[in-house]
């Protein structure tokens, strides 16, 4: 056994769906470089927020807004000064059918449009997204009746890959695979409030050497790297 490997901790992390994939690769690179190990738990940021307030036993939150974050650091169950943006996410209507739509506002405006998916907005920060891009369109009293409304971002694109709704408001990072192909509009960051997703240290990690490495990893310009190709843009950082 080698003294990396004595030293070697666990990380239980909550991650927001959207970021499952990022997620995926970025925890077996920490894990190659760190010799840490990680438990991931994903579900919608409202969720997961949730669980841990009811007492969950991780270490570290990674949302996909920055409201949770910043209401765990005020309530005392986030530690002060850790809190800090890892990527912005970026909202995209898409369809598995090329043909759906070549004008987006067109396709939003039809009367053959008979479901919309979108996660839902009190508990799902792209939902709330796709909410405020349809308010901006006008078009959310006209379609609410019409919305299929996934309880995370994983469940509402679920929704549109299976055909149970025409088209949906889904992550960029979900559309990555080759395979991913059909109709797809990248939504203007002027519809809706910044995807600004937040990471806190919880206070049960206060002392975990894995968890305080992890949030440094993924600060870093290498974790950076990786959440780009997974269609993330990346804020400034403080040096």
């Amino acid at each position: 056994m080698t003294a990396a490997t004595a030293r070697a901790g666990e990380v239980r992390l909550a991650i927001a769906t959207n970021f499952h994939d990022a997620a995926e690769r970025l925890a077996a690179h920490f894990s190659e470089t760190t010799g840490h190990s990680t438990r991931i738990s994903y579900g919608s940021t409202g969720k997961l927020y949730a669980q841990i307030r009811h007492g969950a036993p991780f270490d570290a939150y990674l949302a996909a807004d920055e409201e949770r974050p910043h209401l765990m650091e005020r309530e005392g169950s986030g530690v002060p000064g850790t809190r800090f943006t890892y990527a912005i996410g970026k909202l995209v209507l898409w369809s598995p059918d090329a043909e759906a739509f070549r004008e987006p506002q067109a396709l939003l405006e039809a009367d053959t449009l008979r479901r919309l998916a979108i996660a839902n907005p009190k508990t799902a920060p792209y939902g709330l997204a796709a909410k405020q891009t349809l308010e901006h369109l006008g078009l959310w009293k006209t379609l609410e009746s019409r919305l299929v409304r996934g309880e995370s971002i994983a469940q509402t694109f679920q929704f549109v890959a299976t055909g149970n709704a025409k088209a949906g408001f889904v992550a960029l990072a979900q559309l990555r695979d080759d395979h991913q192909g059909g109709a797809r509009w990248e939504v203007p960051n002027t519809h809706h409030e910044p995807i600004a997703q937040q990471a806190i240290l919880l206070d049960r990690g206060r002392s975990n050497e894995a968890a305080r490495a992890w949030l440094n990893f993924l600060a870093s310009a290498e974790a950076q790297d990786i959440i780009r190709e997974y269609g993330y843009d990346i804020p400034d950082l403080p040096e």
